[in-house]
């Protein structure tokens, strides 16, 4: 009986047993609903095929996207201060950021990264939600200037891709200080002759919007994208009034002016490349030529 127990039955098992099936082979749609296969999803850029729903798109994914052939280098960002004021609430600040570390590989929620977008030198400034919700901190104010400043020394466009609940709360008035720093940065930019483009994803609110968010040249948004200041119940219990729907949505600002284009993840490298052509190369790219002005006959008149 031992022999069978111990080597038969497992050896029978181990045969018949289903393998486990892992978590994330499919993701629901937050617009239609419907399940999506993970490769599918990918494949597509996280927009659904069905509802055209954007989904959130990770921070490498997007780069990889838009740069030529994929291929970037990322820059090392300058350090800052670690917990300056101490916080604590349910866990200490420290924490938390070893935590978001931990999970997502980045150091803070802002990476910086340059190459060529449609053969047009580009830096590219993009959040990564995952890190914090993306809040603007020292550190990120601190990554967007060194940002600026490649920019400048590269005589690059620059391109800001905000996806952020807004400033960091854990870092109070510091992380509010960061508004008019990344302001004067994109200042710098505009002083030395580039362009400064924005592309708002979902969401951009907070002490972003209302800072380097609102100020591209060219403003960009994704489908469907969450793009204001306060929340809309704050908003609604404030003015006592019912919003318009898809109000703060970025197909209501387009109508509104706030933002310039409403583009569609699949033809945003597309997009980003014209533009770019359009303000780093104004001039023709072949040699004007000067037609001759043709000799044109004039009549007589006919004598009286």
């Amino acid at each position: 009986m031992n022999w069978l127990t111990n080597f038969v039955r497992p050896k029978l098992r181990a045969l018949v047993k289903q393998r486990d099936t892992p978590d994330n082979l499919w993701h629901k749609c937050p617009g239609c609903g419907q399940m999506i296969f993970h490769r599918d999803l990918e494949a597509n850029l996280h927009v659904c095929d069905k509802c055209g729903h954007h989904l959130r798109l990770p921070a490498l994914k997007r780069l990889g996207m838009l740069f030529d052939e994929g291929k970037y280098t990322r820059i090392e960002l300058p350090k800052a201060p670690v917990d300056p004021l101490r916080f604590r609430d349910r866990k200490r600040y420290t924490e938390r950021l070893k935590d978001a570390q931990s999970e997502t590989s980045e150091q803070d929620a802002l990476i910086v990264a340059h190459g060529t977008i449609g053969g047009v030198p580009a830096v590219v400034a993009v959040f990564n939600f995952d890190f914090m919700a993306g809040s603007m901190g020292v550190a990120v104010g601190e990554s967007f200037l060194a940002a600026a400043k490649l920019a400048k020394l590269q005589q690059a466009a620059l391109i800001a891709i905000p996806a952020s609940g807004g400033a960091r709360m854990q870092e109070g008035i510091l992380s509010l200080m960061q508004m008019p720093r990344t302001v004067l940065a994109v200042e710098e930019v505009k002083s030395a002759g580039l362009p400064y483009i924005v592309l708002l994803t979902d969401p951009t609110t907070g002490g972003v919007t209302a800072s380097f968010a609102m100020l591209g040249d060219v403003h960009i948004a994704e489908p469907g994208s969450l793009i204001g200041f306060a929340g809309q119940r704050v908003i609604q219990e404030t003015i006592r009034e019912k919003l318009p729907d898809g109000f703060q949505r970025a197909e209501y600002l387009n109508d509104h002016g706030m933002v310039d284009l409403v583009v569609p993840r699949l033809e945003l490298k597309a997009a980003l490349a014209r533009i770019l052509g359009l303000l780093m190369r104004p001039k023709p790219s072949a040699e004007v030529v000067t037609l001759p002005t043709p000799e044109v006959a004039i009549p007589q008149q006919p004598r009286v």
